[in-house]
């Protein structure tokens, strides 16, 4: 009975160190992405931005460690430009089923990080860009990191598409969206998503958080 006993501390202690091994360690700055949907708004965004076969995004946040205290310093159409403490932005990935996957800046460009959390600190405030056309009264999510870190041009922006790449037409959703909106479609105008910044080769995959 003993040896059962033993046994079985041993499995569970095995158990809880490698969970803790398998924790990321988050630095300041790191980038968080949560994945795509397949439907809706965030289908529609993947449809026609999607660069990776594995993984798609349709949100990105930077992390600002304060101390012990962590936030997410992102864009979202609830709330705008804000400053959300980490569980809470975790836990609301959760709650939609998607996953929240982090991603670093490769050492030789972590000298933009100070000056990035400090600009995305000074844009909290600003409403939502429901348009995704870029302006300067209001951010979407990757239009909020790009600005963030854009003094040391760690992205870039590019002409955006709406381009369905099965019909090679206007995806559906988008051109009924800017119809609704008066607006005509913003194919080529100069923007960013979530997946053109995660393909950048100044970021290195660090793994689920």
């Amino acid at each position: 009975m003993v040896t059962g006993l033993l046994s079985c501390l041993m499995v569970l202690l095995i158990q809880c160190n490698h969970s803790f091994q398998g924790k990321i360690q988050l630095q300041n700055g790191d980038l968080l992405f949560v994945t795509a949907k397949e439907s809706g708004l965030s289908g529609a965004i993947n449809n026609v931005t999607q660069k990776q076969k594995a993984v798609s995004f349709d949100h990105i946040g930077i992390l600002e460690k304060e101390g012990s205290e962590m936030f997410v310093l992102h864009a979202a159409p609830k709330g705008g430009s804000q400053k959300q403490e980490l569980k809470d932005f975790i836990k609301d990935q959760k709650e939609d089923g998607q996953e929240v996957i982090v991603y670093r800046l490769k050492p030789e460009y972590q000298k933009a990080i100070p000056e990035a959390v400090k600009k995305a600190n000074f844009m909290l405030g600003k409403p939502y860009n429901f348009n995704y056309i870029l302006d300067e009264n209001s951010y979407y999510c990757s239009d909020f990191v790009e600005r963030a870190f854009r003094t040391e041009n760690i992205f870039k922006l590019e002409p955006m598409t709406f381009i369905d790449p099965k019909t090679e037409k206007t995806n559906t959703f988008w051109e009924e969206f800017y119809t609704k909106k008066n607006l005509k479609v913003p194919e080529g105008q100069p923007g960013c998503n979530p997946n053109g910044l995660a393909g950048s080769d100044k970021l290195e995959r660090i793994g689920n958080y």
